[in-house]
C-alpha cells in the first residue's frame, strides 16, 4: 500500500496529522480534543483505537490540547524527546509509565514497515522537531512551526515525494495586524514560523522533480489567507526555477476539516 496520510487539523485552533502504512497508524500531534480527533477519523474511515502511538513535535498547546485525553482514552504511547516531555509533564496529566516512550532528536524508529526519523528545527518551545516518515523508497516530509529553514532542515526533507510546510503568514498582513507588536516580533523571529514568501524560498532548495505535492500548513487565520499563501509561493518557486525542474502542485489544509488521504505512490 505504501505510505498515505490525511492532515486532520492544521493551524494556530489545532493540529494533527495521521500517517499509515498497511501495517502501521501513528498520529502526529494531538492538538484538538479526544473527542475532535475521534470524530475527524471516523469521517477518514478510521478509528483512533486503530492508532499505534502518537508522534509529538513540541509541547504548544495547538499540539497537546488532546494527547493526554487521546492517550489514556485508547491506551497510546507517547513519543518525545527527553526535554519536551519535561514540559509535557506539566500539561498531559498522568500518563502510564510504559507509554512514556522516548524518542530523542534525530532518532530513527520503525512502526511496523513505516520508518520515522524526527529533526531539529527552530522555534520557541523546548526542543521542537519535524518528521520524515519513509517505506521503501516514499518519503513524507513535516516540516511546521519553522522560525526559519535551515541547512540541515533542508537537508533533512529535501528530495520528499510529499511535503506539509509552513507557510503560516503574509509579512504585510501581520504587520498591519491587532497583535501586540512583541507577540508580532516572536512570529517573524527565527523562533518564530515560516511566511508565505520565506515557505517559497525553502522550497526552491528542497524541491525536485520526485516532489510531487507540496500542503501549505499552520496558516494563521488572522494574517493569511489560503489563495494568498498558494499564490505568494507559486511565484517564488515560478521566478526561481524553471519549468522543467518542478512540478509539484500546491495543495490546501484546513483549520476546520480534515484532508483528503493522499497516497504517496499517486501522481
Amino acid at each position: 500500500m505504501g505510505i498515505r496520510f490525511t492532515v486532520l487539523s492544521s493551524g494556530s485552533t489545532g493540529n494533527a496529522m495521521v500517517v499509515a502504512t498497511e501495517d502501521s497508524k501513528v498520529l502526529i500531534d494531538a492538538g484538538l480534543s479526544a473527542k475532535k480527533i475521534d470524530q475527524l477519523l471516523k469521517e477518514k474511515g478510521m478509528s483512533a483505537s486503530e492508532l499505534d502511538a502518537i508522534l509529538v513535535t513540541h509541547e504548544h498547546a495547538d499540539h497537546i490540547k488532546g494527547l493526554g485525553a487521546v492517550a489514556r482514552k485508547f491506551d497510546l504511547p507517547i513519543y518525545a524527546n527527553e526535554k519536551t516531555w519535561e514540559e509535557l509533564n506539566r500539561h498531559v496529566g498522568e500518563i502510564a509509565e510504559d507509554k512514556r516512550c522516548v524518542m530523542e532528536t534525530g532518532e530513527v524508529r520503525d512502526f511496523g514497515s513505516l520508518q520515522v526519523q524526527s529533526y531539529g528545527i527552530s522555534h520557541d518551545a523546548a526542543e521542537p522537531v519535524g518528521y520524515c516518515f519513509y517505506e521503501g523508497d516514499e518519503k513524507l516530509s513535516l516540516a511546521t512551526d519553522l522560525g526559519y529553514m535551515s541547512a540541515k532542515v533542508k537537508e533533512q526533507i529535501q528530495d520528499s515525494d510529499v511535503l506539509v510546510l509552513e507557510s503560516n503568514h503574509d509579512i504585510e498582513m501581520l504587520r498591519m495586524g491587532k497583535y501586540p507588536w512583541n507577540i508580532k516580533r516572536r512570529i517573524l523571529s527565527d523562533l518564530g514560523h515560516l511566511s508565505n514568501e520565506a515557505a517559497g524560498i525553502g522550497l526552491v532548495d528542497v524541491m525536485t522533480t520526485k516532489t510531487k505535492r507540496v500542503y501549505l500548513a499552520h496558516l494563521s487565520r488572522d494574517h493569511n489567507l489560503m489563495d494568498l499563501a498558494r499564490l505568494t509561493v507559486n511565484n517564488v518557486v515560478e521566478e526561481r526555477l524553471e519549468p522543467e525542474d518542478h512540478r509539484a502542485r500546491l495543495m490546501d489544509t484546513y483549520h476546520d476539516r480534515a484532508t483528503e488521504w493522499d497516497r504517496l505512490d499517486t501522481e
